[in-house]
């Protein structure tokens, strides 16, 4: 739309508003003039029209035209001598330009009052778009931040599962090699210990599967996780069975408190946490006699600990490095698919080597 044309809409618009407001003022005194005399009031009405008229229009010109206009009509139609100018009575001149004074400086702060109110809610609104912006500019930040944290999980799952499933894989075809070429000349000891490293190799095999399926379930900071109220010791018991029929030799022990403790999780991904730590106590500990399984409450969170009495992680190369993804230690993927698993329920991971000797893995779930 042309910028003349809407100048002109609002002119005419304030012109119509003064020429209302006025003749209002007048009808006004005009009536109050009829029922107190001289004594009506009209200078009053009058400065309250420009005051109105300097709250509803534009800048100062209709408020000072208005002022100019109503020291006039006052003067004209509400001061003796009636329909008349004049200035020569003692104390009109002063009364007229006190009138005029206060309606302009009333017409200038309305209208200094008004562009105040302007800019103020200018600045309102330019620092919530600013607000705004910086809230987007965040959200883009973070969106950044969780790509590339998903980019390098990506990496770095690849570089460890390329290794974990190479490493079994090579040994079980060399000695299914050996057995198929050589198995009839072989001590039967040495093709047992052949079968057992491959029944062995399997197991483990068989774990990282597991592993990867529990890392299609959610992506972190993505997908909402299904959770439902489970009860932590079900859970517990179905990991501990799973984790003795895959190692029949190893004494688990599971200490369990007499109060039923409920947590909302995904129980599928939770099993996989405990038996990942179990294995990884079973495999690089040195103690399968004394690993155990705790729960218990504390601040409001379900609580499942995993310890045994084995080297500890400080003496421990691999433990040491508990959380990287690097395969190349031998620690496979199992500890960071716990940690990524746990955090996606909003609870806490953590390690620490126990007082007595060996190893402390711990997580909570909020209850």
């Amino acid at each position: 739309m042309d910028l003349k044309k809407i100048t002109g809409q609002f002119y005419i618009m304030d012109l119509l508003k003064s020429a209302l407001l006025l003749s209002l003022a007048f009808i006004v005194s005009s009536v109050l003039l009829q029922y107190t005399g001289v004594e009506n009031n009209s200078a009053s009405v009058f400065i309250l029209a420009v005051l109105i008229i300097s709250r509803i229009t534009d800048g100062y010109l209709w408020g000072i035209i208005s002022s100019i206009i109503s020291t006039c009509c006052v003067n004209y139609f509400f001061m003796y001598p009636y329909y008349k100018f004049n200035l020569t009575i003692s104390g009109y001149p002063v009364a007229l330009i006190s009138m005029i004074t206060v309606a302009i400086i009333t017409c200038t702060m309305t209208s200094q009052i008004k562009r105040q109110a302007i800019e103020a809610s200018r600045r309102e609104r330019a620092a919530r778009e600013l607000y705004q912006k910086n809230i987007q500019l965040a959200d883009e930040r973070t969106a950044i931040a969780l790509e590339a944290e998903k980019e390098k999980m990506r990496s770095n799952l690849l570089r460890a599962i390329s290794h974990d499933l190479r490493t079994p894989l090579t040994t079980i075809i060399g000695s299914t090699s050996l057995i198929l070429e050589d198995g009839k000349h072989m001590p039967p000891e040495e093709v047992d210990k052949l079968l057992s490293n491959i029944k062995e190799d399997a197991e483990w095999l068989i774990g990282m599967v597991e592993n990867l399926l529990s890392i299609t379930h959610f992506q972190p900071g993505e997908t909402k996780l299904k959770t439902q109220p489970e009860m932590v010791e079900e859970v517990i018991a179905d990991a501990v069975i799973k984790t003795r029929k895959r190692f029949p030799g190893v004494n688990i022990q599971v200490d369990l408190p007499q109060e039923l403790i409920i947590a909302p999780m995904d129980s599928l991904l939770i099993k996989q946490v405990i038996i990942n730590l179990l294995e990884n106590a079973i495999r690089h500990s040195g103690d399968t006699e004394h690993i155990a399984v705790t729960t218990y409450v504390k601040d409001n969170y379900a609580v499942v600990q995993v310890s045994d009495r084995g080297r500890g992680l400080s003496a421990n190369p691999d433990w040491n490095d508990k959380l990287s993804t690097d395969s190349s230690k031998g620690f496979g993927i199992g500890l960071p698919v716990c940690e990524s698993i746990v955090k996606a329920h909003k609870g806490y991971f953590e390690s620490l080597d126990r007082p007595e000797g060996g190893a402390i893995f711990r997580f909570g779930l909020p209850l």
